[in-house]
């Protein structure tokens, strides 16, 4: 069965602009206005959004009738969540520093980047059984582990990859597999 999956980051937040681990926070103004020009989206045989205000926010500036669906939440940054990756930095570079390269490692009481890519990559194999489109608004660190999961990539690779709020990624499923799927 085929099913295509497009990806939708959240729009930008004080957190993103500081480079803070976030918080249940809402949307910029900027954002909310920019997700409103953005293009018509393709019709939708699901559409799912975190919890989260920011992407139940983005889906409304969107115009989707989202549901919610937990298992799109973002990464969970324990105590570390509203804290600035600086302050982080000095206070526990050994701690941050084990995060980001063991893909095990959860020291800030959270959850670890496989416990991420594990969860997403089970929603992802469950949507295949549906088929059809599915237009999922969740976080960067989310859509990192989906590309991840697509490509079959060491979580070593997390970090080399940038997604922009309010950036769009398709993917494909033939049933078997998935595929990144580049358009124009």
């Amino acid at each position: 069965m085929n099913t295509r999956l497009t990806w939708i980051c959240h729009g930008a937040t004080a957190a993103n602009r500081k480079a803070r681990f976030p918080l249940d926070e809402p949307l910029e103004e900027k954002a909310v206005e920019e997700a409103g020009r953005m293009a018509v989206l393709p019709r939708a045989d699901r559409i799912a959004t975190s919890p989260a205000l920011r992407a139940r926010q983005t889906a409304d500036a969107l115009r989707l009738e989202a549901r919610i669906d937990r298992a799109l939440s973002d990464c969970d940054y324990g105590r570390w969540a509203g804290r600035s990756i600086a302050a982080i930095e000095v206070e526990e570079p050994e701690n941050l520093m084990g995060w980001m390269i063991d893909p095990e490692a959860a020291p800030h009481g959270g959850e670890s980047l496989l416990d991420l890519r594990t969860r997403i990559a089970g929603w992802m194999d469950g949507q295949t059984v549906l088929g059809g489109h599915i237009i999922a608004i969740s976080h960067a660190a989310v859509i990192r582990a989906s590309i991840l999961h697509v490509l079959q990539a060491p979580l070593s690779s997390f970090w080399l990859s940038d997604v922009e709020p309010l950036s769009l990624i398709r993917m494909t499923s033939n049933g078997q597999r998935w595929s990144l799927r580049f358009q124009h």
